[in-house]
């Protein structure tokens, strides 16, 4: 016979809900006590709304409160929505990036070693490469 953990929500009594993992009741519960302090403030507020309504309301802000959240800092929706995929866009550009390094890093050196051709001469990358030192170029004949 299997033993089954199962964590329940229960307010007032009433069990709102069960979960696998102490962690997810946890967010709920926090949820539920987001969705009660809103229904408070909805109560005491000015605006006339039916308990239904209050209840209903509470309930959606508290289950997108991180939607709600930047909102109430004075992020506009939209520039939270094009931060995300700025984030997201910059996000798979290091992702790309460290793909080619590694795909770089592991692909042999292309050097005129492995063009065994006499012909092809390697291109020179710098004019400092390209100039020979200068103490090689002086004469040797001093004794």
């Amino acid at each position: 016979m299997p033993v089954i953990v199962q964590y329940i929500v229960v307010r007032d009594g009433d069990k709102k809900m069960t979960f696998a993992t102490k962690k997810e009741a946890d967010a709920y519960d926090k949820m539920l006590d987001i969705a009660d302090n809103l229904f408070d403030f909805l109560e005491n507020s000015d605006i006339v709304l039916d308990e239904t309504r209050k209840e209903e309301i509470s309930l959606l802000l508290a289950e997108k409160r991180d939607e709600v959240m930047p909102i109430l800092r004075g992020v506009s929706p939209k520039a939270q929505n094009n931060r995300k995929k700025n984030a997201s866009s910059s996000e798979t550009a290091k992702i790309r990036g460290k793909a080619v390094a590694k795909q770089a890093a592991s692909k042999p050196a292309e050097t005129s070693e492995a063009n065994t051709d006499p012909e092809v001469k390697p291109v020179a990358k710098s004019a400092a490469q390209a100039a020979p030192p200068i103490k090689e170029a002086s004469s040797k004949k001093s004794g």
